[in-house]
């Protein structure tokens, strides 16, 4: 198991939190709710073998990418 801990900011009231994340699974997508406002953070997990690095992607459950 491949556990890094990084710190995040909430999209949503701007509160700086740790999450744990896991590469040993591949690529993920997942949900964690912010410990101050209760929101839910969407967070998308790629593992880049080409750059030896993970590349997390964070946004409000309420925003649209294009």
């Amino acid at each position: 198991m491949q556990l890094k801990s990084q710190t995040i900011c909430c999209p949503h009231c701007g509160h700086h939190q740790k999450v744990e994340l896991d590469a040993s699974g591949g690529d993920q997508e997942f949900y964690n709710d912010c410990w101050v406002c209760c929101n839910p953070i969407h967070m998308r997990m790629h593992i880049n073998d080409q750059r030896h690095m993970i590349e997390l992607y964070v946004d409000g459950d309420d925003e649209q990418l294009y």
